[in-house]
């Protein structure tokens, strides 16, 4: 089945909301630490519908000069041309009745490299009005430094509340980054925490929501996520 979904209702529909404002942060003075201007603290929140087969829904939010988050609108491209995770064919037509759908939530810093990511593959079969069976898998990723430095897997954890007989099936997956390398030697400075939410529904459609929240965020950084 494929998903059924108006593309002016899907960019109608997508939400991105800032939880907090990002608090602006004097130069650091430890030489431990980063010297040039780091902002405070930030978490973000994302929503996505899941757009038609062979595309992908993507949004880009930057941290501007200011330390305030400056929004990218949704965009609709193929597949296999979206940002993060490669996703061809993830959602090929099937006739079956299963269905898959991908999601990516992730950190990139001002020099256009990825640092902490959050990653989800989830597929169902639908049948009788209910969600016959469902998986989903989370898997992480994360930038090292020379010299066994740089970002770290802390804690990762992945729960779906319901994989056979469902009126929906919900998952809620979790990652905690923690940072020790050239920009802090003493791993207290940064922690990047990303949160993906898919629900799976009966009828072959799919929402994807994120949220990454930052310890410090430092102009230039932006979160990338989106669905396909």
């Amino acid at each position: 089945m494929r998903t059924r979904i108006v593309l002016g209702t899907m960019l109608a529909a997508a939400l991105l909301t800032v939880a907090a404002p990002a608090a602006q942060a004097a130069d650091v003075g430890s030489e431990a630490r980063p010297t040039a201007r780091s902002c405070g603290e930030l978490r973000l929140t994302g929503s996505l519908p899941v757009p038609p087969a062979g595309m992908a829904a993507e949004r880009e939010v930057s941290i501007g000069a200011d330390c305030t988050a400056r929004f990218g609108a949704v965009r609709l491209v193929p597949a296999k041309k979206a940002e993060g995770v490669a996703v061809p064919s993830v959602r090929a037509a099937v006739t079956d009745g299963t269905h898959r759908v991908s999601g990516w939530n992730e950190m990139y810093d001002c020099c256009n490299i990825r640092m902490t990511g959050l990653y989800t593959a989830s597929e169902w079969t639908t049948g009788g009005g209910r969600v016959t069976g469902a998986s989903t898998e989370a898997t992480q990723q994360w930038n090292r430094e020379p010299w066994d430095a740089g970002w770290s897997l802390a804690a990762a954890r992945s729960d779906t509340d319901c994989t056979s007989d469902c009126a929906v099936s919900r998952t809620e997956a979790h990652a905690d980054f923690g940072y020790r390398g050239i920009f802090d030697v003493t791993g207290t400075w940064y922690a990047n925490t990303h949160h993906s939410y898919v629900d799976l529904a009966t009828d072959g459609t799919a929402s994807c929501r994120f949220d990454v929240e930052l310890r410090h965020t430092f102009v230039g950084w932006n979160w990338r996520h989106g669905c396909a």
